[in-house]
């Protein structure tokens, strides 16, 4: 049975809807709810709900909070992959934070989010989950972004706004 840890970190991911306010925020976890929704034979998820914030809201002290969880779970024996949901705005820092912290992962560690959130139609938010936890079981150990069918390696991975993906920087 190939183990993954999943850790939720908020984003516009896991944002719902509140109808009374009429806003968008990040409340609590809906990874069970996702994960309800896909087949995943022979594959256990662990959740861990680190934190949850819109990625805009992140502190030098939250990704230290992120790179400690990282290194804790680091471990081929224990799991297969690390999986870290994140705010698209300021993935790529937390790339690339992790990217120069942690010198030599020995397991895939992917961040993935949603350009729009599960709750809404149109979302991109299941397929990037598929897409990251498949990703486990490809990937040499390093750190990963991926979404929309492409996985990019730190350090160069960037947030394009205007195509609303990910893509490698100019310089890489």
């Amino acid at each position: 049975m190939r183990q993954i840890t999943l850790i939720s970190t908020g984003g516009t991911i896991e944002k719902t809807y509140d109808e009374h306010a009429g806003t968008l925020s990040n409340r609590s976890s809906i990874v069970q709810e996702m994960l309800r929704l896909l087949r995943l034979e022979d594959t256990n998820i662990n959740t861990l709900q680190l934190m949850q914030k819109d990625s805009l809201e992140l502190t030098d002290t939250d990704r230290q909070r992120i790179l400690g969880a990282v290194e804790l779970l680091d471990d081929p024996a224990d799991c297969g992959g690390i999986i870290i949901l994140h705010g698209t705005d300021t993935l790529c820092e937390t790339g690339a934070f992790l990217h120069s912290s942690l010198k030599s992962p020995t397991i895939p560690i992917i961040l993935t989010g949603a350009m729009r959130p599960f709750e809404m139609k149109r979302s991109d938010a299941l397929q990037n989950l598929n897409e990251a936890i498949f990703a486990t079981g490809v990937l040499s150990p390093g750190i990963w972004v991926v979404a929309h069918g492409r996985a990019l390696k730190f350090p160069g991975p960037i947030k394009d706004r205007q195509r609303g993906t990910f893509v490698m920087g100019p310089n890489d």
